[in-house]
């Protein structure tokens, strides 16, 4: 446990999972928090007792982040709290319905919290950390956003956006002394699967506990990861994948058509 303080943490869908995982472990790394959830009872039961064990300042915002009014008000709190030195985008959704049986309501709900929230968030607080030259982001993505025919393609889909969103944020902000990394998480054993209509997996032997992703993803942060993959053994695999992902952009860039189309010009 740290007594100094090392800031302030928001973290999102911080009430339950991995997101009170989160809070529990950086509250006992030294930083205060903002905790923003749904559900009441949950965070100020978390408050209470995150206070009682580590000391820290701990307060609470109830908001439904896929809710316009409820998501500004967060947005206000990141751009006018200077306190804030790391942003946890936790909050998500998740499902396992294929397109012929998913309501399509739902799946834009799904979008409004996985990547427009996320998104506007983001944008609210990187100036702030531009400004200071120093700050944290810690975007919530999964291995679906690579492993595609997984799950629910919309959800898939929210999930590479947040990836890609954080390589080009990598890029821009390098040389800030702002930090963002990407964590994706493989089956977790929490809620998510509860919502997402497959419980079943929470017991799967496969399936990783949300204290070892959490702690392996703040590990991977302390080593200068930009993308940690808590559950891939082999950290070769991601720095082959990428390296291959990135070698094909220049050969994107030309005027014609490939030979295989048999398109003359």
């Amino acid at each position: 446990m740290s007594t100094s303080s090392k800031g302030t943490a928001l973290i999102t869908g911080a009430s339950a999972g991995i997101g009170a995982i989160y809070a529990d472990r950086l509250a006992k790394r030294g930083y205060d928090l903002i905790l923003v959830a749904r559900n009441e009872s949950r965070l100020n039961e978390l408050a209470t007792r995150l206070q009682n064990d580590t000391g820290r300042s701990v307060k609470t915002v109830v908001a439904d982040l896929a809710d316009k009014q409820d998501l500004r008000k967060v947005e206000k709190l990141l751009r006018e709290d200077a306190s804030i030195t790391m942003l946890v985008n936790n909050a998500g959704v998740g499902s396992v319905a294929s397109i012929l049986k998913a309501d399509v309501d739902e799946m834009e709900q799904m979008i409004d919290l996985n990547i427009t929230a996320l998104t506007r968030l983001t944008y609210a607080i990187t100036p702030v950390f531009v400004e200071k030259k120093a700050g944290a982001i810690i975007n919530i993505s999964s291995v679906v956003g690579i492993a595609a025919e997984l799950l629910n393609g919309v959800y898939n889909a929210s999930k590479a956006y947040v990836l890609a969103f954080g390589h080009k944020l990598q890029k821009e902000l390098a040389d800030t002394g702002v930090r963002v990394q990407t964590v994706l998480p493989a089956a977790t054993s929490t809620e998510f699967w509860d919502v997402a209509g497959y419980a079943a997996q929470k017991d799967n032997a496969s399936t990783m506990s949300a204290i070892d992703l959490v702690d392996a993803a703040l590990v991977g942060l302390d080593q200068g990861e930009l993308v940690t993959i808590p559950t891939l053994q082999d950290g070769a695999d991601w720095d082959n994948w990428e390296a291959a992902r990135r070698a094909l952009t220049p050969k994107f860039a030309n005027a014609k058509p490939a030979p295989r189309y048999g398109i003359k010009s």
